[in-house]
């Protein structure tokens, strides 16, 4: 009887323990308990948010909770969601907390990690060193592999596809389209004009890379959210991602490698259309790191070949978020533009301003380009790129982060534990209607300095976070931004465009989007 009551007894404690710790602490107590709760199983459970998030309604959830709740929203019981500036992406990204491991569990490649997915501040830190200089504007704008790059994609490649699809009155899908442009430009500059993509001229094999791809993201959840659950399964027999999955993701990393390696073959070359910037840099400055050759050569080749999946790791990175993220903008770009035949007529009339101008077929044999600084001056043209990355951000999704410890402060709440789990997301950031008065429209001219107050303008732009911001922003912007707004005027100053067929237009919810048809079909029409 006795030991009856001492394991009743026994059971009772663990079970007000229990109870204490999955239910009273994290509902009443705890210092999140103060947030207002985006569920109300938010306090006790994930459940509520990973659900969503496994049927791909992340963005809206959370723009919805932001939208009834205010700035800061707890969506489990260690997540908050933050949508504000001060006291919010201000200190969470400028003031450096660290990534969350979601990042490494998704974008990892062959076995280590890039810059954008290493968790750890100081070793970002280093990386970023090696490569922030060669994405910078004033190098992209004064290299004379960009205009050699930009030269070959435009003049050889796109524009004499749309001027035979105007002659031959056939429409374009502007989305397959510009996927191939956005791997031209990114790859070539990563690793050599002649070692890049040619995905432009060989339609059948960008369909065939690009499919094995886009394969792969609906897949992607398992790996960010329920990892774990994962392992359980495969110890059971049981395969959550099909093994296609995997058989896709060994022709990506094998066409990867093989981008490197061609590339190293060039290293000594100072050929422009050959010598591979990004891969060159990136490998004079991991090489620096390693060790003096040493006796036993065993080592040293395995440090060399960790060095070589380093570098195919990082620049493969590039590669893909470079190239789908660019490719999302123009096509909304595009699509918004062709609806629009007046703002078309105000835009050509701005880009006939440059010199030389971008018209086709070119006169005699001149192939010389308006400078890239010239272009980036264009006022209408900055604001409906800029316009078209608040309202299409191609990354609307959330960025976690963790909170340091032993606490923090957020948005006035203070005693926030460290290793909770928070982000931000451009999707809700930029649809704050007090930042951005009919938020749902597409209105190049509120970034306009003539039809704006400089303070409106300036808090439009503090709020505008398509790259994200701080240390860990994209390093890729400045090349991103370069090649767009050289697509738009190169074919904007020849033609105009008319939607033909955009059925489900509108962009998946998820962390990268994409068109939910995965298709833009235009009509072009020469602008003479």
């Amino acid at each position: 009887m006795a030991v009856s009551a001492v394991t009743a007894f026994a059971a009772s404690l663990c079970i007000l323990l229990l109870t204490y710790k999955t239910i009273i602490y994290p509902v009443f107590l705890s210092p999140l308990s103060k947030i207002p709760n985006a569920h109300w199983s938010a306090p006790i459970s994930p459940a509520w948010i990973i659900w969503r998030r496994y049927r791909a309604q992340n963005n809206r959830t959370i723009q919805a909770a932001h939208e009834n709740l205010g700035p800061i929203v707890r969506l489990s019981p260690s997540e908050i969601s933050v949508n504000c500036v001060d006291k919010g992406i201000k200190s969470i990204y400028t003031g450096g907390f660290e990534k969350h491991e979601w990042y490494p569990r998704v974008f990892g490649s062959f076995g280590t990690v890039s810059m954008f997915t290493m968790t750890s501040n100081k070793t970002h830190s280093a990386r970023k060193r090696m490569l922030s200089n060669i994405y910078s504007k004033s190098f992209l704008q004064s290299s004379p592999h960009m205009h050699l790059i930009s030269e070959t994609i435009i003049l050889d490649r796109v524009l004499p596809i749309i001027h035979e699809a105007v002659s031959s009155d056939s429409p374009v899908d502007m989305h397959d389209l510009n996927q191939g442009l956005t791997m031209d430009f990114v790859s070539a500059y990563l690793y050599g004009l002649a070692n890049g993509s040619n995905f432009l001229q060989d339609a059948t094999f960008r369909r065939k890379m690009l499919g094995l791809y886009q394969s792969r993201k609906p897949f992607e959840f398992y790996f960010q959210e329920v990892p774990d659950l994962l392992s359980w399964t495969k110890r059971l027999g049981l395969r959550l991602i099909p093994k296609w999955c995997d058989e896709a993701n060994e022709i990506l990393d094998a066409w990867g490698l093989q981008f490197c390696d061609k590339a190293d073959e060039c290293l000594s070359s100072t050929a422009l259309d050959v010598e591979p910037m990004v891969y060159k840099h990136l490998k004079q400055s991991i090489s620096k790191q390693l060790p003096p050759k040493e006796k036993d050569s065993a080592s040293y080749t395995k440090l060399v070949e960790q060095q070589r999946l380093d570098i195919a790791c990082e620049l493969y990175d590039h590669l893909t978020a470079g190239h789908e993220t660019s490719a999302v903008a123009l096509t909304y770009l595009f699509w918004e533009l062709s609806k629009l035949p007046e703002l078309q007529k105000e835009l050509r009339e701005e880009l006939l301003t440059l010199s030389p101008k971008l018209t086709y077929p070119r006169p005699s044999s001149s192939r010389e380009l308006p400078s890239p600084k010239s272009i980036d001056s264009l006022p209408l043209l900055e604001a409906i790129v800029t316009e078209t990355l608040r309202l299409h951000a191609p990354i609307p999704g959330i960025q976690p982060r963790v909170t340091p410890y032993p606490n923090c402060s957020l948005v006035g709440y203070s005693d926030i534990p460290g290793n909770t789990r928070v982000s931000a997301q451009a999707y809700s950031l930029h649809r704050n209607p007090e930042v951005f008065p009919d938020p749902l429209a597409w209105q190049p001219k509120r970034w306009l300095k003539d039809c704006n107050s400089a303070p409106d303008l300036e808090e439009r732009r503090r709020w505008f976070w398509a790259f994200g911001s701080g240390g860990r922003m994209c390093v890729g912007s400045n090349l991103a931004l370069q090649e767009m707004k050289l697509a738009v005027a190169a074919i904007y100053t020849n033609f105009k465009t008319t939607v033909i067929d955009d059925e489900n237009i509108e962009a998946i919810d998820a962390y990268t989007v994409k068109p939910r048809g995965e298709k833009l079909i235009l009509k072009f029409e020469s602008a003479a």
